[in-house]
């Protein structure tokens, strides 16, 4: 039987705006406690307006990730708030759009740690509370990518490969000690990804790549999330009828490495 998220603690990076947005009204809806996290203070507000139609206790905290040395004290602070975070949901992170031969390794190194090690230090920093309380939900935003390599993807799907690893890793070290640990892979999610996507020199794509604009609305994504989430499931793929790569590039490779080069954005 899914489980109950009312009044359960849930920390939200990169809240601002696609799927963590659509995330946090589907969780306000459920009368979660919200702690939204973001870059931009602006729109986390303009979320928490929209949160607090469905909840009462919807917190504004804007973290840069890319800025490891505040998180300490950030993940502090929620957590005195919030009496300790059931569930953190590591969403916050950017794409890429950039030729890997044409790609500086700085942006290679940038997308690793914005990607993966925020993430990971993150889940780090909040997981001894959920260790002492024996329970606790880490939900890790992945993609596709992380399932089967991409063009003008190469960092970017280095980074959720890693996630995939670790995470997958980390459930397993996690099950003596109850705290849940859920992969989400999304696929074509019609949100401004494209658009903030770093290209070779460091600056935003400023485009919506066609894939991106026919995709899954955000908030039916975010309600699929959230069943995840109330089953506890170990793993989840959401999107369209790309999906169906995954597959083909686990049982089809042949098939898969001829279709590869041919997709569009």
């Amino acid at each position: 039987m899914p489980r109950s998220l009312r009044d359960k603690a849930i920390w939200i990076t990169g809240a601002s705006s696609g799927i963590g947005k659509a995330l946090a009204v589907a969780l306000a809806r459920e009368g979660a406690t919200l702690v939204l996290s973001a870059r931009n203070r602006e729109k986390l507000e303009e979320v928490r307006t929209a949160c607090l139609d469905h909840t009462s206790k919807c917190l504004v905290r804007p973290l840069d990730l890319s800025k490891p040395s505040q998180l300490e004290e950030i993940v502090k602070s929620v957590q005195e708030e919030t009496g300790g975070i059931d569930i953190l949901i590591n969403n916050a992170g950017q794409s890429q759009r950039s030729l890997a031969k044409e790609t500086p390794l700085d942006i290679d190194r940038n997308m690793m740690e914005l990607n993966f090690f925020s993430a990971v230090r993150l889940t780090k920093l909040v997981l001894p509370r959920m260790l002492q309380k024996q329970s606790g939900h880490i939900v890790v935003i992945s993609s596709i990518t992380g399932k089967f390599g991409f063009p003008l993807r190469t960092a970017y799907s280095a980074a959720k490969h890693a996630l995939q690893g670790y995470f997958e890793s980390l459930r397993a070290e996690l099950k003596p000690d109850h705290v849940k640990v859920t992969i989400v892979s999304p696929g074509r999610i019609r949100t401004n990804i494209s658009y903030n996507a770093l290209t070779r020199n460091g600056q935003p794509y400023n485009k919506l790549d066609e894939g991106q604009a026919s995709g899954m609305d955000p908030d039916v994504c975010a309600s699929r999330i959230v069943k995840a989430i109330k089953k506890e499931r170990k793993e989840i793929l959401v999107g369209g009828k790309e999906i169906i790569m995954v597959y083909i590039r686990r049982f089809l490779p042949a098939l898969y490495h001829r279709l590869v080069t041919k997709i569009k954005n």
